[in-house]
């Protein structure tokens, strides 16, 4: 009798009939029978694993019920008596890595840096030439240890690897003779279980879905092993399917950003391990747009490795990644919880037009709670500012063309702030310290020159009703996607816009009209324009060097293949608050080693803005 079990596969029975019907009954319960679980399919999002980078493994799963599904079956929830049980393994042959190109394999050291401990993992290199492009970065890291530890001389070497074997899918391959300096101690693994693989033994790192790769991985080969088991007697049922990766590759490590007085005061120039300085009675505020893990494609950034542009990746190399919706309120904001923030955030408002609530960017504000307190949030959406101005002043026959042109979902996010902490012991006026920060994303569209000009004057009006609330210091922050001297730009720090710039000339809805109303009354001064001014204080010069002088802005905060150029900034009341310090800008001559941005070691196409403030005492205002 052929009896088809509910397996994958049909199965063929020979059962002897007689006169009793217990065989018979065995036939039907056999029949009866269902699918148990199996497992379908296994794969990686990303093959390169990373040190720091939760590898989280792809299963797809055959239910009892012949439905295919992703949910996990773990022990403690089995599935009609089978769960899914996991392993990870590490090979123990392992090979050195380029510092540079770190999915390719070692041939060359640096003998000035394989003598010094610290800086041994920058020491290899996968060629020649790979060593030659990258020498006017790795020279200075010879500067910093002569510095350190008086002039020494500097000795270059190369040598050939003897092991030409790379480590594949099949774990075949043989050593390089490159040797890393000891790191210390053999790592120990909870678990003395092992497997033998053609030769090779395969140690036990993980019993989870998920594993971190560590350190102590770098260069060998991880492979992932799903199964089936039985929830009683515990045993595999069929084979595991199996996943290999490539060699876990270290984390790029760019070197950080300092913190430079800009005001002559004896600060503090940097941050500490949890990104607060360490001058008493200061602030500070961080503007940065990080890339929405929707626009980080190859597609765009072809020049960025896939693995490099990855979310679990960027997840790690991005502190603030605070902009993909999912990833905000699944992630950061209570990973940040942990660090004291509270976070406040605000979705782009393309769902109202769509009908999708998922996988949109926006905006978010995070404050830490120990040296404020939440007062008020206001969300500014231009998409309803941009409805009720085409009812104000748009003829019915245009109104469909005006929306078409006005609507583009951006936001802008202001939150009032209670401050904690105070410059004097008390306060003469027995009044609180507020603080009101505007974080906002323009529109992108450089032909929308009015919409850019639109969206910033809507801001800076809602903004001045605040001010004219209260006796509030203003911060205005984020990606305004227009250059320094545009119209937008002008009307932020001038406070008006010249009837004559050439920006104005585009305005086909005559939204902008007439050009006496682009003004506003807030004393706004970008914090960077501190870099160009006459102040004390030594080894300026090269941050001057990376600003604009014509505009007192920096000469970019945006790096691609095809745009360099500012589109961020950090803008503040210069009759309330004064600037301590800031986070110095980067050479484009450094990124460019990497083509641009966003690369390993720079997750966003776009730098990070951070500056140091202090409340001026109301004395002085």
């Amino acid at each position: 009798v052929k009896v088809n079990g509910g397996s994958a596969y049909p199965r063929l029975y020979f059962i002897s009939l007689s006169s009793s019907t217990s065989s018979f009954d065995s036939l039907l319960r056999l029949c009866s029978t269902k699918a148990m679980l199996s497992v379908i399919r296994v794969h990686l999002p990303s093959e390169i694993p990373i040190v720091g980078c939760e590898l989280t493994p792809y299963v797809l799963v055959r239910r009892p019920d012949k439905t295919a599904a992703t949910d996990d079956v773990p022990e403690s929830a089995p599935l009609d008596g089978y769960f899914l049980r996991y392993r990870w393994y590490r090979s123990d042959k392992k090979v050195t890595i380029c510092s540079v190109h770190p999915t390719e394999q070692a041939t060359l050291q640096c003998v000035f840096c394989s003598k010094r401990r610290a800086l041994v993992a920058k020491s290899y290199h996968c060629s020649p030439k790979c060593f030659t492009d990258a020498w006017q970065h790795h020279k200075t890291l010879h500067e910093r240890a002569a510095a350190e530890n008086g002039n020494e001389e500097d000795e270059l070497t190369r040598f050939n690897s003897t092991g030409s074997g790379v480590l594949a899918s099949t774990l075949s391959g043989s050593m390089s003779n490159l040797t890393l300096a000891n790191n210390g101690p053999t790592p120990f693994y909870p678990s003395s279980i092992t497997q033998k693989n053609g030769g090779e033994t395969l140690i036990e790192v993980g019993g989870c879905k998920t594993y971190t790769p560590t350190a102590d991985d770098i260069g060998y080969v991880l492979k992932f092993e799903c199964v089936v088991a039985n929830a009683e007697t515990k045993q595999f049922v069929g084979h595991p399917s199996t996943i290999l990766t490539s060699r876990v590759i270290p984390a790029p490590s760019p070197s950080p950003r300092r913190l430079i007085p800009v005001n002559g005061a004896d600060v503090m120039g940097h941050l500490d391990q949890d990104g607060r300085t360490q001058s008493a009675g200061s602030f500070t505020v961080l503007s940065y747009n990080i890339l929405s893990d929707t626009s980080a494609s190859s597609d765009l950034y072809s020049y960025c490795p896939p693995w490099a542009l990855s979310w679990p990746y960027r997840r790690q190399n991005l502190l603030r990644e605070i902009v993909q919706s999912d990833h905000f309120h699944e992630i950061f904001a209570p990973e940040l919880d942990k660090h004291g923030y509270q976070a406040l955030y605000k979705r782009k408002t393309n769902e109202v037009l769509s009908g999708s609530t998922s996988a949109i960017d926006g905006c978010a504000t995070f404050f830490r709670r120990d040296r404020f307190s939440h007062v008020k949030k206001y969300d500014v959406e231009f998409n309803k500012a941009a409805q009720s101005l085409t009812e104000a002043i748009i003829p019915h026959t245009q109104k469909r063309t005006a929306l078409n042109r006005l609507v583009k979902d951006n936001i802008a996010l202001i939150v009032v702030l209670e401050s904690k902490f105070g410059n004097q012991p008390t306060d003469p006026s027995g009044k609180r310290q507020l603080i009101c920060v505007a974080n906002t994303h323009v529109n992108v569209q450089q032909e929308l020159k009015d919409v850019k000009l639109w969206q910033v004057h809507t801001l800076l009006k809602g903004l001045e009703k605040i001010a004219a609330s209260a006796d509030i210091p203003m911060l205005v922050c984020g990606d305004f996607n227009t250059l320094p001297g545009s119209a937008p730009h002008t009307l932020l720090v001038m406070g008006k816009v010249d009837p004559l710039h050439p920006d104005l000339m585009v305005d086909p809805l005559n939204i902008l009209r007439p050009h006496t109303k682009l003004t506003h009354q807030l004393p706004l001064v970008s914090a960077y324009s501190s870099f160009v001014r006459p102040v004390m204080g030594l080894g300026l010069e090269q941050h001057r060097r990376r600003m604009d002088l014509n505009t007192n802005e920096p000469l970019f905060t945006n790096c691609t293949r095809e745009f360099i150029g500012t589109h961020d900034y950090i803008f503040y009341t210069a009759d309330t608050l004064m600037v301590e310090s800031l986070l110095e800008l980067l050479d484009e001559d450094g990124l460019r080693k990497d083509t641009a941005l966003p690369s390993p070691e720079w997750s966003s196409n776009h730098i990070a803005l951070l500056a140091e403030f202090r409340c001026m005492p109301r004395t002085r205002r």
